[in-house]
């Protein structure tokens, strides 16, 4: 079995379109026409009948014959128009010299009226009415109606021809341009498939065809697989780095364990195992939420009212900041409606935000966790009046893994706000960091 491409195929399909599409116009054309013309004959039949008869009631036979006379114009051979006696045979006027059809009323019909070798060959649309002990015979041959189907026909094997023409025509540029927009996604998925990414399928300016809008969605896609691609490499490099020196130092750390006598000793370099232990799993955890944060369904997204969730987590940490010696302020500047939220994820996206106030900014002495209602969505931040960062190193705080120099003597993987960040991204929002004068202002903005 032969199996066609799929530009054969709309090629294919491109003809046949054309070829029926012609042969279905020349079809109605032909048909209409041969309807109009019969439909002519039939009004001029029954009109001539009618005539001629109310000519009979008045004049009788003499009269009718005088009418038939002066109807009967030369050069006209399709007329047919007579008197008939009682046995078929023409008394006056043009007809066959005996009718094959039998006498009875008929109102209309087409057959052939003779035997003879003219009439036998022709068709006739014709009438037959009684006058008395005559008939009356009225109606048009249909050679002129013949003729006209059988130019109609000559013009449809001339559409015919036409259309394979067009359609061949039509077919090979449809063909050629389907087949350049496809090369050019084929192109594209192909350097995909060999690791380039950065590869895009062009687009018409102006298109907007179905070529078109897969071009961009699959351009769109191309774009979010190679994010996805860097941050892998960027989240691979970082943490083969990263992961090196608590590494080193839990085998340093192992080793000493091992080599000393004093049980005391050895349970406090225990404990440091422990502490170099837990930091490798926070930065292992820590991966694997933002990887999967970035994959949640929308089925699991509930409605949450931000200001009472922003309350219940306050209310968590207040005991924690005084503890450590702050001012801790829950401020509601305004209610914003109940929103569809994934609330574990932004629970732990905001208490991601307060742990780094209280690390960071616990110098300033206050943070609060605020709500703002805005006319782009709703804001939650935490503000502290810390050293705060500088707006030149903000970008590079947002990286996964990334860790400023005044941070790197506190323990941490620097993914907690690329954790913020992405879960942020995962509600069609984005995660901000803004000056507090002095300290920081984080904050993430939710579209409503």
């Amino acid at each position: 079995m032969i199996r066609l491409s799929v530009t054969a195929r709309i090629a294919l399909l491109s003809i046949a379109l054309a070829l029926v599409s012609n042969l279905a116009l020349v079809g109605f054309v032909w048909k209409t026409t041969s309807a109009d013309a019969i439909d002519a004959i039939r009004r001029e039949t029954t009109e001539q009948s009618e005539a001629l008869r109310a000519v009979w009631r008045s004049g009788g036979l003499i009269a009718v014959r005088q009418a038939i006379d002066s109807a009967v114009v030369p050069g006209d051979v399709s007329l047919v128009l007579a008197v008939i006696d009682p046995k078929g045979r023409a008394v006056v006027g043009i007809s066959p010299a005996r009718l094959a059809v039998p006498l009875r009323v008929t109102q209309f019909r087409i057959a052939r009226l003779g035997s003879d070798e003219l009439w036998s060959a022709r068709e006739t649309g014709y009438a037959l009415h009684p006058l008395g002990d005559y008939w009356l015979l009225t109606g048009r041959n249909l050679d002129l109606i013949a003729a006209e189907e059988r130019a109609i026909e000559r013009a449809l094997a001339v559409a015919v021809f036409l259309s394979l023409a067009l359609g061949v025509i039509g077919g090979l540029v449809l063909t050629r341009y389907v087949s350049r927009r496809l090369d050019g996604i084929a192109k594209a998925i192909e350097a995909a498939g060999e690791g380039d990414l950065s590869r895009r399928v062009d687009m018409i300016a102006g298109g907007g065809d179905a070529f078109d809008r897969l071009a961009a969605r699959l351009n769109v896609m191309l774009g979010k697989l190679e994010g996805v691609m860097a941050e892998l490499r960027i989240v691979t490099d970082s943490l083969a780095h990263d992961l090196r020196s608590p590494l080193a130092r839990l085998r340093t750390k192992t080793e000493q364990a091992v080599l000393i006598a004093d049980p005391d000793a050895r349970e406090a370099a225990l404990g440091g195992l422990l502490v170099e232990t837990d930091l490798v799993m926070r930065m292992l955890t820590m991966v694997i939420e933002i990887s999967r944060s970035g994959s949640v369904s929308r089925d699991r997204f509930i409605e949450v009212s931000p200001a009472n969730l922003l309350e219940e987590i306050g209310e968590l940490y207040a005991p924690v900041a005084e503890d450590a010696g702050l001012v801790f302020t829950i401020a509601v500047d305004d209610r914003p409606p109940p929103m569809k939220l994934h609330r574990e994820l932004i629970s732990q996206a905001i208490t991601n935000l307060i742990d780094n106030a209280l690390r960071h900014g616990a110098g300033g002495g206050e943070v609060t966790l605020r709500i703002v209602h805005r006319t782009d969505g709703v804001a939650i931040q935490v503000e502290d009046r810390g050293p705060g960062i500088a707006a030149a190193d903000r970008a590079q705080a947002l990286k996964r893994f990334g860790r400023l120099d005044s941070a790197r003597s506190t323990p941490g993987a620097g993914l907690g706000m690329a954790l913020i960040e992405a879960v942020a991204r995962l509600h069609d929002g984005h995660f901000e960091l803004a000056d507090n004068a002095p300290g920081l202002i984080a904050r993430i903005v939710l579209p409503l």
